[in-house]
C-alpha cells in the first residue's frame, strides 16, 4: 500500500467531534477539550503538509511510526501549545492511528478483550467484552471520516464499496471479518461490523479448561472424529464460535495431507503447512467476473485436494460439496446457520433445492445421510458464554427421514442470580457407529466414555 493510501484520512480545520482513542480515563480526560481537539486538527493539517511522499513512501511501518512521532513532537513545540506529557503522548498515538491505522477505532482493534466493534453510526460504537455489548466513548469525526476508513479496509483486499454496490465483505490484516454497509440502504448512515480473531488461535484446551464449552471427553471425541478423517458440519447461530471450532478442529488435520479451503471472505486460521486457500469474489461495476463459492468447490475437486473446508455453505454450493464428500475426499469441513441439528438437515436440502437439479426429497436426504457422519451444534448462551450443545450421528435413512442419535449434549437447569446460565454436560448413553471407524484409524475411544449419567458442569 503507497503512502498516499495511508494518510487517506480525514484533517478538519475546524472544531470536531472527539475521537477518544484512549486506554484509560485520564487519556479520555486529555481527549475531551476544545483546546485539545482544535490542536490535533491543526496539527494534522501542517503534518501532511510537511510529509515528504517520496521519500517517506520507502519507509517501513514501525519507521514511518516513529517519523511521524518525531515530527508531531516539533510540531507541538513549535505551536508552543500548552499541553502535559499526558496529552502529548495522546496527541501522537492519535495522529499514528489516523495515519497508519483505523483512526478511532485503532485503540478497540488492540484491546484483546474485544471480540466485536460494531459501528451503528459514526457518533455510535458498541463493542463486544466476555460476550456482552457495551457502548464506548469513541467516535469518528463524522460520517465522511467512517467512509474513508472503511474504503481503505475494502480496498486494500481488491473490493469496492459506494452506491452501486452498498454493501461489502472484506477482511483485515489480521484475519478478523468486515462487514460494511452505507447509504442508501443504511438509513442512518454507514455502518460496520468486524468480528475480531485472536492473533494467538485458541487451542481446544481453551476451549476445555477456560471457556468451559465442552468437557474433556467431547473434545477428545471430536480430536479423534477430524483425525479419522469423519466428515463433520458445525452448526450454530451467529456469533456460536462455528467458525473458532472448525480452526481448532482443522488442527487435528495430519501435516501429510493437502488441504483447500474455501471461503467468501477469507478468516480461517488454518495450522498445517500444505493449505491452499481459495475466496470468492463479487462481480465488477460491469456486473461481470463473479466467482461464486460453487465454481470454487468444482475447481478445488480438479486441484488433487485430500480435504476441502468450506467457511460456510449457504447456496447452491451444498450439491457439489456433497459429492465431494461421498468421492474421496473424506474428512471435509464445513459450517451452517442453523439453530439446531435437525434444521442444519433441513438447510442442506434446502440449498440443494437452490441448484436446480429437480431432485426428489430422497434423493436430497440420502446425499445428506450418506456424506455427513456428525452434527455438532454450537450456541451462544444469554450470558454470552459459547457451548457446544449437542454432537449427534447421523445414522442413515428410515423411510424418507433422515434418522439422528445424540452422543453428548448440554443441559440447561437455570439461570444464576447474577445472569449466568446453570447447567450440565453429559453422554446420552449411546454408542456411536463410528466407533469402529475410529479404532479403525488407531483413534478408539474407551467404551466408559460413552456411559450415561455422567454430569460435567
Amino acid at each position: 500500500m503507497s503512502l498516499r493510501e495511508k494518510l487517506n484520512v480525514v484533517a478538519t480545520e475546524s472544531a470536531v467531534r472527539p475521537i477518544l482513542q484512549v486506554a484509560s480515563d485520564e487519556a479520555a480526560n486529555a481527549g475531551t477539550s476544545d483546546a485539545y481537539k482544535a490542536l490535533k486538527s491543526r496539527l494534522h493539517l501542517k503534518l501532511l503538509e510537511k510529509f515528504d511522499l517520496a521519500t517517506l513512501d520507502t519507509l517501513a511501518p514501525e519507521a514511518l511510526r516513529q517519523e511521524i512521532a518525531t515530527m508531531v513532537g516539533r510540531l507541538v513545540l513549535e505551536d508552543q501549545a500548552a499541553v502535559n506529557d499526558l496529552e502529548r503522548r495522546t496527541l501522537i498515538r492519535d495522529i499514528q492511528h489516523e495515519m497508519l491505522g483505523f483512526g478511532p477505532i485503532e485503540v478497540l482493534m488492540a484491546d484483546p478483550t474485544v471480540s466485536d466493534i460494531l459501528v451503528n453510526r459514526f457518533d455510535q460504537i458498541y463493542v463486544e467484552r466476555r460476550g456482552r455489548l457495551e457502548m464506548t466513548p469513541i467516535a469518528f469525526t463524522d460520517e465522511k471520516h467512517l467512509l474513508r476508513i472503511i474504503d481503505k479496509i475494502v480496498s486494500r483486499i481488491g473490493r469496492r464499496i459506494d452506491e452501486s454496490s452498498p454493501m461489502v465483505d472484506a477482511r483485515l490484516p489480521d484475519g478478523s471479518r468486515v462487514n460494511a454497509v452505507i447509504p442508501p440502504i443504511a438509513l442512518d448512515g454507514a455502518m460496520m461490523s468486524i468480528r475480531r480473531f485472536a492473533h494467538k488461535p485458541l487451542k481446544m484446551q481453551n476451549l476445555v479448561e477456560d471457556l468451559k464449552s465442552l468437557t474433556p471427553q467431547m473434545a477428545e471425541m471430536l480430536e479423534a472424529l477430524s483425525k479419522s478423517k469423519v466428515n463433520m458440519i458445525i452448526s450454530g447461530g451467529t456469533g456460536a464460535g462455528k467458525t473458532t471450532l472448525l480452526n481448532i478442529l482443522s488442527g487435528y488435520i495430519p501435516e501429510a495431507e493437502r488441504v483447500v479451503t474455501i471461503e467468501d471472505a477469507a478468516e480461517l486460521q488454518m495450522q498445517q503447512p500444505h493449505v491452499v486457500r481459495l475466496e470468492t469474489r463479487p462481480a465488477n461495476i460491469e456486473g461481470r467476473g463473479e466467482i461464486t463459492q460453487r465454481a470454487l468447490v468444482r475447481n478445488a475437486l480438479r486441484m488433487r485436494p485430500d480435504r476441502i473446508v468450506i467457511g460456510e455453505v449457504r447456496g447452491a454450493e451444498a450439491v457439489d460439496m456433497l459429492q465431494a464428500m461421498n468421492t474421496g475426499h473424506e474428512g471435509s469441513l464445513t459450517t451452517i446457520h442453523a439453530n439446531n441439528p435437525r434444521d442444519a438437515l433441513s438447510r442442506l436440502e434446502n440449498m440443494i433445492g437452490m441448484a436446480n437439479l429437480n431432485l426428489p426429497h430422497r434423493a436430497a436426504r440420502q446425499q445428506i445421510a450418506s456424506a455427513i457422519t456428525v452434527v455438532i451444534q454450537a450456541l451462544r448462551m444469554t450470558d454470552g458464554k459459547r457451548k457446544i450443545t449437542s454432537i449427534q450421528e447421523i445414522t442413515g435413512m428410515e423411510g424418507e427421514v433422515i434418522t439422528m442419535q445424540e452422543i453428548f449434549a448440554y443441559r440447561q437447569t437455570g439461570v444464576g442470580p447474577e445472569g449466568q446460565v446453570e447447567g450440565y454436560f453429559h453422554a446420552t448413553g449411546v454408542r456411536p457407529k463410528f466407533a469402529d471407524r475410529l479404532r479403525a484409524f488407531g483413534a478408539p475411544l474407551p467404551d466408559a466414555m460413552f456411559d450415561p449419567g455422567k454430569r460435567y458442569q
